[in-house]
């Protein structure tokens, strides 16, 4: 595997840890903005809002520029945004901070995942796109708690300082690790871009993922509620519990990612499936630990961890370009959307129980995206 294919990991990594450093930091947040939670919690939707509309429009933007100079101006407006939340002194400059930031992270998965493509051979695609994705679980693992630690004992603004120092280290490396590759014979403009959306089976593609993230969200979004009051664990064990679901997810997207190439379909099909026995089950066991924590597990080793085989799908049905990678990306975040945001609904209708079972339909219906795509052999190669 090339070096520069780590090198976008840890650039990965920086973004997502931004992405949720506000979940972790949310009392502190509120007081040093004079603000109110809620309010804060707003901050995390705007991020999300940014990165599914705004990012799509900066890939645009930057489709003439060569990956390793768009890597670079990302960064730079990424590092541009957190520098702004760590200074920021009232509610609506820490809102247009994440603004920024979720605008740039999100082009930058794009283009990242397309120069990782670019980078390796096609039997070895998968695997790739699963290493540069790793940095999003470890994002998860490591990053919130890292940042949430950092801002507890220093303040808010040292955590946002902590996620700016990452991302200049990730620049510099990228600087000097990501080769720099011309833009890809066969790109064209904005309209040649936008001419492979106009195929069916992308849009079907990209619901899948839509559900898959969304299926996961219904339930990762309220863990700690779950946890806490129906299965009864004390506050101070859900970190621990949460660490291990972040363990599960590396390891679930390694494996993924070993069969994304030859088993894409499949894969998601049992992806699905799985989740939607573990989800369920969850709900119907939510009150014994020993079953809820053996299905926490189990959604973390197939829910996210999905990416590599949806990344390869949604490739093979459109192209592995920046501008569809963004899109999918946009799709997968609007994913984190419905799920948080149906999931609230359904708590607050039928109690904390009702999201799990939430979860367990949306990935019954991620499988009947599936149904077009059962009886076709392995597609061929889109344009990379």
């Amino acid at each position: 595997m090339p070096r520069a294919v780590y090198v976008l990991a840890l650039g990965i990594f920086a973004m997502v840890t931004s992405e949720f450093v506000v979940a972790g930091l949310m009392p502190r947040l509120a007081d040093g903005l004079d603000a109110t939670v809620p309010q804060v919690g707003y901050l995390i939707t705007a991020f999300a809002v940014a990165m599914a509309v705004g990012g799509p429009f900066l890939t645009v933007a930057l489709l003439r520029v060569t990956p390793k100079n768009a890597l670079l101006l990302l960064f730079a407006v990424f590092l541009a945004g957190n520098v702004l939340a760590a200074t920021a002194t009232d509610y609506a400059t820490m809102l247009v901070a994440r603004i920024v930031t979720g605008v740039a992270s999100q082009a930058f998965f794009g283009v990242a995942i397309s120069l990782a493509v670019r980078l390796t051979r096609a039997e070895t695609r998968g695997r790739a796109i699963a290493v540069v994705m790793n940095g999003l679980m470890l994002g998860t693992l490591l990053g919130l708690p890292l940042s949430t630690l950092v801002g507890e004992r220093f303040g808010w603004r040292a955590a946002f300082w902590v996620i700016s120092a990452i991302a200049v280290v990730a620049a510099a490396t990228t600087l000097v690790g990501v080769p720099a590759l011309a833009r890809a014979e066969e790109e064209g403009g904005f309209r040649q871009e936008l001419g492979v959306f106009r195929r069916p089976r992308l849009w079907l593609a990209l619901s899948t993922s839509t559900l898959i993230i969304g299926a996961t969200f219904a339930a990762f979004s309220y863990l700690n509620p779950i946890l806490t009051e129906l299965t009864g664990f004390a506050t101070g064990t859900v970190p621990l519990l949460l660490i291990a679901y972040g363990a599960a997810t590396v390891v679930g997207n390694t494996v993924v990612g070993r069969l994304a190439d030859r088993h894409a379909v499949p894969v998601l099909a049992a992806g699905l499936g799985l989740n939607a026995v573990f989800l369920a089950g969850f709900a119907l066991l939510a009150e014994v630990p020993v079953a809820a924590v053996a299905f926490l597990l189990g959604v973390g080793l197939v829910g996210v961890t999905m990416n590599p085989a949806m990344v390869t799908r949604v490739q093979r049905t459109g192209n592995a370009r920046p501008l569809v990678n963004t899109v999918h990306s946009s799709f997968i975040t609007l994913g984190v959307i419905l799920g948080s945001s149906l999931g609230a609904l359904a708590i607050d209708a039928w109690g904390l129980r009702a999201t799990l079972w939430l979860g367990a339909a949306m990935a019954v219906l991620g499988l009947l995206t599936l149904l077009p795509d059962a009886g076709r052999r392995r597609p061929e190669e889109a344009p990379m």
